[in-house]
């Protein structure tokens, strides 16, 4: 196989992030706790996987728009500089067109749902593009990228029950706050370049307050657990996922506390654990009632 096909393959891959599966696991475990409370517990197959690769695709499709958006940023902050848009082994256009081509794979992929499903998808995707642009000029653009990072929540309900209730939204609620949180602490690393560019984060935005901030997007994240939880009647077992995700919680908040870049990066990986423990604490709330 030509050895320049195989390198632009691998560029693309880089693009899409194929080697950094963090992102499409933290849109996957609000997108399964979804699943789950909605159906009350295991999800019908065919849901569970129309939702898992479609949010593959849209990470996927939202990582390709922002390189195409930060292309002349990238090239100025050491983290990003070989990124393939920026470092110039894909072209803006080429990331646009994978970026259309997944998008529209995954429209595709949820044909067989409800048209309400469908309506709340073509909200996603403009969040989803909205998001990497937000960076010049709002304050706190984590915010929107918990917009973009929860949208699967209140898509599984529309797609299950066909209906959003009160729960989906007080989930979703707590999901953006989250995502403020990890990508607080995913700001912090490169906080000396974004304030170098010009650029807004809310690691900019808090200051020295940034990992009481974190603390309080945490805290408002864990509370909004319990209080789905009670309005699902999910048994005392998910008090033992629940727990083991504020231990997470802590463990980051005393990594960001160092303000060191490869602390604060590896806080925003654990934050997979994090999820992970809700996910527990839901599937068990519900399969030990």
């Amino acid at each position: 196989m030509d050895h320049r096909f195989v390198a632009r393959l691998i560029s693309y891959a880089h693009l899409i992030r194929l080697d950094k599966p963090i992102g499409t696991l933290l849109l996957l475990w609000p997108t399964w706790w979804a699943l789950w409370l909605a159906s009350g517990g295991f999800p019908a197959w065919d849901i569970l996987c129309i939702f898992t690769v479609g949010t593959f695709l849209m990470r996927s499709a939202g990582c390709a728009v922002n390189d195409y958006a930060d292309q002349d940023f990238d090239r100025h902050v050491r983290r990003t500089q070989g990124r393939p848009v920026t470092s110039g082994k894909i072209s803006g256009k080429e990331a646009l067109a994978v970026a259309g081509i997944l998008a529209l794979s995954a429209f595709l992929l949820i044909q067989p749902l409800n048209a309400f499903t469908k309506e709340l998808s073509v909200l996603a995707l403009l969040v989803a593009i909205v998001y990497p642009f937000t960076k010049r000029f709002f304050a706190i653009p984590q915010a929107i990228l918990g917009i973009a990072f929860g949208f699967g929540i209140p898509m599984a309900y529309a797609a299950i029950l066909n209906f959003i209730p009160l729960e989906a939204w007080i989930l979703f609620a707590g999901n953006i706050f989250w995502a403020i949180a990890y990508d607080t602490a995913y700001a912090m690393v490169d906080r000396d370049d974004d304030i170098r560019l010009g650029l807004r984060t809310s690691a900019i935005t808090f200051g020295r307050f940034d990992v009481l901030a974190i603390g309080i997007c945490y805290g408002v994240l864990l509370l909004c657990q319990i209080w789905v939880a009670q309005i699902a009647h999910l048994s005392p077992y998910f008090y033992l996922g629940w727990m083991a995700a504020a231990l997470c919680a802590m463990y980051h908040l005393r990594l960001v506390s160092s303000r060191q870049r490869d602390e604060c990066f590896k806080a925003f990986r654990h934050n997979n654990w994090l999820g992970a423990c809700l996910f527990l604490g839901i599937t068990l709330g519900l399969a030990l009632a």
